[in-house]
């Protein structure tokens, strides 16, 4: 059993190969190894020092780690997404001490929203839901309670029996009217 042990803890150090290296100095390796009768590849960190914390493994190696790259972020590619993270910040600064010098000389001023200027949900509602175009509809101005009909009155549209309806959806929509379906029995 310990020349088992011994020999196989010789071949994972013989056998593995070294990918690629990160600025913070982690070493990424794979090997080829069996698992249950097929060939798998094993891809791992080792990192630089006591510390092994993994929030310094850039994102690209962790995609890498993970099996979502197929291959080992090249150094020219780490460089040039370090240097677009650093225009990005850049940029992001940039825009931000902007923004303070019109806050400090008023020329944009802060646009506050208030109860005027909030949008006419009813407006909304009724172009969105009624059959009849916007440029054409009244303004409503009953109240929610007026406007609601009472249970026993009956239209010729509402007045549908049990054995009339169905499970099955007919129509264009334009008739229906919520709170009228009922499932079947």
């Amino acid at each position: 059993m310990s020349k088992r042990l011994l020999s196989r803890l010789l071949g994972m150090f013989q056998s593995r190969t070294q990918v690629g290296v990160d600025k913070a100095g982690n070493r990424y390796f794979t090997r080829v190894e069996e698992v249950d009768g097929a060939m798998k590849e094993r891809r791992w960190v080792e990192f630089k020092g006591a510390d092994q914390d993994s929030t310094t493994v850039p994102v690209e190696w962790i995609c890498w780690l993970n099996g979502q790259r197929k291959k080992a972020p090249t150094p020219e590619e780490l460089a040039e997404l370090e240097a677009r993270r650093e225009r990005v910040k850049q940029n992001i600064a940039l825009l931000k001490k902007k923004e303070e010098e019109e806050r400090k000389t008023g020329m944009r001023p802060v646009k506050k929203i208030g109860k005027a200027e909030s949008p006419n949900l009813q407006s909304f509602v009724k172009q969105q839901f009624s059959g009849t175009p916007p440029d054409q509809q009244k303004v409503n101005t009953l109240g929610p309670e007026e406007v609601s009909r009472p249970k026993d009155a009956t239209h010729t549209e509402d007045a549908t029996t049990d054995n009339d309806r169905s499970s099955e959806p007919t129509g264009t929509g334009a008739t229906f009217k919520p709170g009228t379906w009922q499932p079947p029995t």
